[in-house]
């Protein structure tokens, strides 16, 4: 009895290092492919801030939260497993998913660059889109939902690149590596995004520091500067959330032309990227990222503005006509 349990123990510590080095090469394995993930990541980060920027204080907090918990739906429980089957099934249907996708983001982001540069034209295009609104909601819900639209694109591009930087074995170590990604991701991006909407907070908590407090010196003018430069910067990442999502559209569709035969753009993007990198080597690196996004956010800029007329004068139109709304 007592060798049986000693070898019963044995097994079982066996098991128990075989489960620990599989864990050890999940953690390794999320941790390689979310730095992969890490552009999307930081675009993901600069496009959420503007969806609440106009909301009362007391709102920015509970659309965050509403926003990462689409994110982590979108992820877990529609991207992980459809890019599991479409890898295992339908690959070849990855590629084309993922430029749709870019369109969009292409679609959105120059949508709001038309709506800045010529507001009286874009009223005009979003009264052509009206109808098309499935049910009233609410301007906080509106947000929302455009946020997770939004965020279901990029969300895409992290899982794909997760799933392609992880190396071939079983399914269920590839689901659970993708889900740590997931949920990381989404915990840094978001938590991130919170920490930089709740800013001007922190800075009027700071400013209020009574003046015998030893700390006063340092935190009043700390809250003061946090009052005055956040919304500077959240306006400087809407900004930048908007170009983000403009050349993350436009490098996922000029990169599936290039894997359909279509080369030429991609290319050019390319050299036009690795001259830069020559013609500035202290910055080489820089200043190759700096084009190839340029690159990318003007062919992607060129797209949208293509699809802005097609969506309001034809899409639009058929959409009603498919669900009887005149």
């Amino acid at each position: 009895m007592s060798v049986g349990l000693v070898a019963l123990f044995d097994d079982v510590a066996a098991i128990a290092k075989v489960a620990a080095a599989s864990l050890d090469d999940v953690a390794g394995q999320a941790a390689k492919a979310g730095v992969k993930a890490a552009g999307v990541v930081i675009d993901d980060a600069a496009v959420t801030p503007r969806y609440v920027v106009g909301f009362a204080a007391d709102r920015e907090l509970p659309i965050v939260g509403r926003i990462a918990l689409g994110s982590l739906r979108n992820k877990l429980l529609f991207l992980l497993p459809a890019a599991l089957l479409l890898s295992l099934f339908a690959p070849w249907a990855i590629t084309p998913l993922l430029m749709l996708g870019g369109a969009y983001l292409c679609y959105e982001g120059t949508e709001k660059v038309f709506e800045a540069v010529v507001p009286h034209h874009a009223h005009a295009h979003e009264a052509k889109l009206a109808p098309v609104t499935l049910k009233p909601q609410s301007a906080e819900d509106e947000k929302v939902s455009s946020a997770i639209k939004t965020d279901f694109i990029l969300s895409a591009e992290i899982m794909a690149i997760t799933l392609a930087a992880l190396p071939q074995g079983s399914v269920w170590g590839q689901a659970t590596a993708m889900a740590v990604v997931a949920v990381g991701i989404t915990a840094v991006v978001y938590g991130g995004v919170a920490l930089i909407v709740k800013a001007d907070d922190a800075g009027v908590a700071l400013a209020a520091t009574p003046l015998n407090s030893p700390l006063s010196q340092i935190a009043r003018p700390l809250g003061r500067a946090l009052v005055k430069g956040m919304p500077v910067l959240l306006k400087l990442l809407s900004i930048v959330g908007t170009a983000a999502m403009i050349w993350v559209g436009g490098g996922i569709v000029v990169h599936g032309l290039e894997l359909y035969g279509v080369p030429a753009i991609g290319h050019a993007i390319h050299e036009m990227a690795e001259a830069a990198a020559h013609a500035l080597p202290f910055a080489g690196a820089a200043a190759e990222w700096a084009v190839t996004a340029l690159g990318s956010g003007l062919f992607g800029l060129a797209l949208g503005g293509a699809l802005i007329p097609i969506v309001s004068s034809v899409l639009a139109p058929v959409w009603r006509t498919a669900t009887g709304r005149h």
